[in-house]
Order: structure tokens, then C-alpha cells, then sequence
């Protein structure tokens, strides 16, 4: 599915990270951080000598996206892709005291307080993040969507 999606993609489109943000929370701030530089750095234009000399330049992956800051709860709709981005062993950190995805999606309804903050969310290429590890982060903003992949 993503080959199509990459194939009928609009030229100048970019990609949308979203961060589930909460502004009382350390981690999250850290996380908005480090997103929001790496979105103003990806869209600083090259200096003439950068433009013209591409032979220092490395296959990065992706640095151009749209930062999406929600300081509310997912839908239960990307609540389900992010949790099947991340694997039912991270439903826990998702969802305060999850034991699975369907426990975590029964929490969830419950009670839209037991999502867990911060999480960036790559919609385009399936990723997710959990929490402010910068590395972590910044492997998601450079992902190089995977050929062939569904």
C-alpha cells in the first residue's frame, strides 16, 4: 500500500509527524523541542556552496515534514495505528497500565485520561515514538520509507 502512496504522492507534499503533546509534562516539552527544531532546520534553505557541491552529502532519509502538535487525545481510529506501529508489548506506554492493544483500547474508552504523553506519530511510513529520547526522534523524522512495504 505505502509503494502506492508513494507512487501517486503530490510533489511538494509533506509528510505529517504528530506529537501528542501535553505542555505540563517535561518529557513532552523536550520532545516538542526537539521536533520543532528539526522542522525549522529541515526547512533553512542551503547556502550556494551546499547546493552546488553534493558530494558531501549522505543519504539522511526524509528531514522535510509538517510538525502536528495535539494536545488532546488521539481518535480511537490513530489510537489503533499507533498501537499497531508500536507492537502490543508498548500498549503500556500508551495507555496508562495497559496489559495489551485490547486492553488498551478498552482503557482508552473508558477513559481518554489514561493516554500517555508524549508520543510522534510518522502517519506516512507507520513509526511511532514513544517518550523524548532525542535519537529515538530523530530515527523517525530521517525514516527512509521501506520499498515494497505494506
Amino acid at each position: 500500500m505505502n509503494v502506492f502512496k508513494n507512487l501517486f504522492k503530490e510533489r511538494g507534499v509533506k509528510d505529517v509527524i504528530t506529537l501528542f503533546h501535553s505542555p505540563s509534562s517535561p518529557a513532552s516539552i523536550r520532545a516538542h523541542t526537539i521536533l520543532k527544531q528539526a522542522a525549522g532546520n529541515a526547512q533553512s534553505t542551503a547556502t550556494i556552496d551546499q547546493a552546488a557541491d553534493h558530494s558531501k552529502q549522505s543519504k539522511t532519509g526524509r528531514t522535510d515534514f509538517e510538525l502536528d502538535v495535539v494536545e488532546g487525545a488521539p481518535t480511537t481510529d490513530q489510537l489503533t495505528n499507533v498501537l499497531e506501529y508500536l507492537g502490543p508489548n508498548k500498549a503500556g506506554n500508551v495507555v496508562k497500565d495497559a496489559t495489551g492493544s485490547s486492553d488498551a483500547m478498552r482503557k482508552f474508552n473508558a477513559s481518554a485520561n489514561t493516554f500517555q504523553r508524549p508520543i510522534a506519530v510518522d502517519w506516512s511510513n507507520g513509526r511511532a515514538v514513544v517518550g523524548d529520547d532525542e535519537s529515538e526522534l530523530i530515527k523517525l523524522i530521517r525514516a527512509i520509507p521501506k520499498e515494497g512495504s505494506a
